[in-house]
């Protein structure tokens, strides 16, 4: 595969920036990951590498073994102009790329709560329940616009929110202390969760772990829970189902008290883990344990926790999904997915990218080869927008599928994406 981008004595050729795993690590903000592909590519060595960007070689070592981030804006850009770096791939040459957010429904408060709030912010009066409610509203509105924009122009804005929140801790007394440290934890999960999104491993373990640390201060079980099962669904993504299940177990026994839809998603998750590892009997009985606690959930929705909006028998149906792709059962796969793409509303537009790009799959898989190439040619848009690292790398999946089967179909659709890589 990276035979055609090598050129003589390692010199880089001008198309080793098609390469998608290439384009892939940029769009997350992987420089160590970047380092590692770009040589494998072109073969050169750490030296010679560093020579291109103004690091000696012990320091490209460290990047690329995770031991050094780069977070230093002159040491990024050198990487950029050293390495060529299209602008296309970092954002900068994209219409409204430096645009604002959009304005969020609702979030605003009025005039008398604008002037307590900043009031509160710039330290001179204590912390209240009406700031902490109001900061509550807003992270809500926050994660239903992450659902539609995706990650990327939130992250940056609620790092900031973040900080805000922490530094009202200092005036906080009595139950209001506790609900900082809460509403801390809840920002931190988010982080983590936008971190994933972004294909960020290492800092959305960081931000899980001290999210969790926040629960457990805060006496909140249903947080610590919840950052225990998404550590899982990081351990799923990256193939690793004997951890999916056993931190998804953890999930299920550490943090007593939680609610039922918190218990579904564990029991799910481990269920997950179960058929990643091929584990069909063990699989379908943690599926069926879900749903029904899941069922029960959507009984008393006022018992769950904020963050747990999307959690229901949709979002249940498009994991079903998931695992019957996992244990190669492709026409169960199509049939959950397609239903449980029905009823996603529109506005979870980064949802609906990657779980089409998951029924692509799995219509792959079952030897539906142009309903496949129609459902990936139709999302490619979305997902070179919103969907990197991972609906756009289930794509490729989708091509290859495509390719293994000497599907006529898989040559448009390799075409369309190198369009947009």
């Amino acid at each position: 595969m990276g035979a055609p981008y090598i050129g003589r004595m390692g010199e880089k050729r001008a198309d080793v920036w098609s390469h998608p795993q290439l384009v892939s690590t940029v769009a997350a903000g992987d420089w160590g990951a970047v380092f590692r592909t770009y040589r494998q590519l072109t073969g050169m060595s750490q030296t010679q590498l560093g020579e291109r960007v103004g690091l000696v070689q012990p320091e490209v070592s460290n990047i690329e073994r995770g031991r050094r981030h780069v977070t230093s804006v002159e040491v990024r850009q050198r990487i950029v102009e050293g390495l060529r770096v299209p602008a296309h791939l970092l954002g900068t040459d994209r219409p409204g790329a430096d645009s604002p957010v959009p304005a969020l429904a609702g979030p605003g408060p009025d005039e008398d709560l604008l002037a307590r709030v900043t009031s509160v912010v710039d330290g001179e009066h204590p912390v209240d329940a009406a700031t902490l409610d109001w900061l509550d509203r807003l992270l809500a509105e926050h994660r239903r616009a992450e659902d539609e924009i995706g990650s990327r122009p939130l992250a940056a804005l609620m790092r900031q929110q973040l900080r805000t929140v922490v530094d009202l801790y200092g005036s906080a007394r009595g139950p209001l202390a506790g609900r900082v440290v809460r509403l801390a934890s809840e920002h931190a999960q988010f982080l983590a969760w936008m971190a994933q999104d972004q294909g960020k491993t290492a800092a959305a373990l960081a931000w899980y772990d001290r999210s969790h640390e926040w629960a457990l201060e805060a006496g909140d079980a249903n947080m610590a829970a919840t950052t225990l099962s998404m550590k899982a669904h990081m351990a799923w993504s990256g193939g690793r189902g004997d951890r999916c299940v056993r931190l998804a177990e953890a999930a299920r026994w550490s943090a007593p008290g939680t609610s039922l839809g918190v218990q579904g998603m564990a029991a799910q998750m481990a269920a997950r883990g179960h058929a990643l590892s091929g584990d069909a009997d063990d699989a379908e009985r943690l599926l069926d344990e879900a749903q029904e606690l899941i069922n029960r959930a959507a009984r008393r929705r006022e018992d769950e926790p904020p963050w747990m909006y999307f959690y229901g028998e949709t979002w249940f149906t498009l994991q079903r999904g998931m695992a019957a792709l996992h244990l190669r059962d492709g026409k169960a796969a199509v049939r959950h997915l397609t239903a449980g793409l029905a009823a996603l509303p529109d506005d979870y537009r980064r949802d609906k990218t990657w779980y089409r790009a998951c029924l692509a799959h799995a219509l792959a898989e079952a030897g539906e080869a142009s309903h496949a190439a129609s459902v990936a040619l139709a999302i490619v848009p979305d997902a070179a927008e919103i969907g990197r690292p991972h609906a756009w790398n289930e794509l490729h999946t989708v091509a290859a599928a495509l390719m293994r089967r000497g599907a006529r179909e898989a040559r448009q659709l390799v075409a369309t994406l190198r369009t947009y890589d």
